[in-house]
């Protein structure tokens, strides 16, 4: 069969879509979805707030009456250290914990299965996944277990949250199908949950055209602008001010840079839970003029953030994919990457280091800013890398794996 002419109705179970998203799994959800409904998948994707999407290629349905505001108080996918077993769980109590989120979802959906046909159950990350399996145990279809990041990744260079492990486990050792963002993370999910690795198909996320739209004049950073026809350079990092992203060995390396070259920027676009750390770290190192924190940015000054710099570094402790990476070469920025990102298997002609040795990220950053040959070879060779990536692929890959999962539970439409 085509995959074209594949034609399923897809439950979709995630935590955010764009623009209430705080992070890369609205962004990924969004294309994706919008790439299977050009495969003639039916989408009813069910997220746990009221708002208006503006999308028409799928339907968005709200599990609580609430606004994306009040649950992100509450919490979300990259809020798992805040998961402990004395929140209380009644579900009809309006949320005001993940507890509550978790319990709201999974009460809509059982309700939703029994009411609405649906031919496979697709759920997005931890916060998901009881209702997926949920959802399985009440229709008999199958259950594609899509991971993200897991606990390990989200915990940085700690274990995480045990409860949480506990949700993954359960719900990759119960799913059909796992599919997962990376090699990376395959072998993770293989190795840390006991999963057989032929259960699990890697499937990188892709690029489309609307995530690559750039002004072209960095217009939203006059400031960077000027000081760079003063002949500085500016280093951009893209993402959560979290443990995960590294940014503790990022701000390491820049006192080192700063040192060789004083007139070297970095601009942190994100916001997170050590920020104030971040902050309070780069005064002690003495290099806090040359830190620029935007907070958390959309549309075009998040784009144009990208353009505006020289070298975009991606430092993580571990990076399942690491989507902003391909953004930043799709819109003319060359990379360095830590050698725990995903994105490194598809983006492989690219500068790599451990997360962890700030002399080597150091070394390299002021190599990149120094060397324009340099520069221009990487932003070519890596540009090249990625020229195939397009969320069309992974959208036919999905598609594979949903008529695979149909036909061999026997529920093919």
């Amino acid at each position: 069969m085509l995959i074209s002419k594949v034609e399923m109705k897809s439950l979709m179970l995630g935590w955010e879509l764009p623009p209430y998203n705080s992070g890369g799994l609205g962004v990924a959800c969004y294309y994706l979805c919008q790439a299977m409904a050009e495969r003639n998948i039916e989408i009813d994707f069910i997220v746990p707030y009221l708002e208006n999407h503006g999308v028409d290629f799928m339907k968005v349905v709200s599990a609580m009456p609430v606004s994306s505001e009040i649950t992100r108080r509450a919490g979300g996918i990259y809020d798992s250290r805040k998961w402990t077993e004395e929140m209380p769980i009644d579900a009809d109590v309006m949320p005001g914990n993940l507890h509550q989120q978790r319990a709201h979802l999974t009460a809509f959906t059982k309700h939703y299965v029994t009411r609405n046909k649906v031919d496979v159950i697709h759920a997005h990350e931890w916060l998901t996944f009881e209702a997926g399996v949920a959802a399985k145990k009440l229709t008999g279809k199958p259950l594609i277990a899509h991971v993200h990041a897991t606990e390990f990744d989200r915990s940085g260079e700690l274990y995480g949250n045990p409860l949480v492990h506990e949700i993954e486990e359960t719900a990759l050792s119960v799913a059909d199908r796992i599919i997962a963002v990376s090699q990376l993370t395959k072998d993770l999910i293989a190795k840390h949950y006991g999963i057989p690795a032929e259960k699990i198909e890697v499937i990188h996320n892709g690029l489309t055209p609307a995530q690559l739209h750039a002004t072209g004049d960095a217009a939203s950073y006059q400031y960077l602008r000027a000081m760079k026809h003063l002949g500085y350079k500016v280093v951009v990092n893209v993402g959560r001010l979290t443990a995960q992203k590294g940014l503790r060995y990022l701000l390491e390396a820049a006192a080192l840079v700063v040192e060789k070259n004083p007139k070297t920027l970095f601009l942190l676009v994100g916001s997170g839970e050590i920020r104030d750390e971040l902050i309070t770290r780069s005064a002690e190192l003495g290099i806090a003029e040359n830190i620029i924190f935007t907070g958390f940015l959309r549309g075009t000054a998040w784009r144009d953030a990208f353009a505006i710099g020289d070298l975009f570094v991606m430092p993580s402790v571990s990076e399942p994919f690491g989507l902003t990476a391909l953004e930043s070469l799709a819109l003319g920025t060359p990379v360095l990457l830590s050698r725990t990102c995903g994105v490194a298997e598809v983006a492989r002609n690219t500068l790599k280091v451990n997360f962890w040795d700030t002399r080597a990220m150091a070394d390299n950053i002021l190599m990149v800013l120094d060397e324009p040959a340099l520069h221009h070879e990487l932003l070519v060779n890596g540009q090249h890398d990625i020229a195939g990536m397009a969320w069309l692929q992974a959208a036919e890959r999905c598609a594979e794996i949903y008529e695979t999962s149909a036909r061999m539970r026997g529920v093919m439409v």
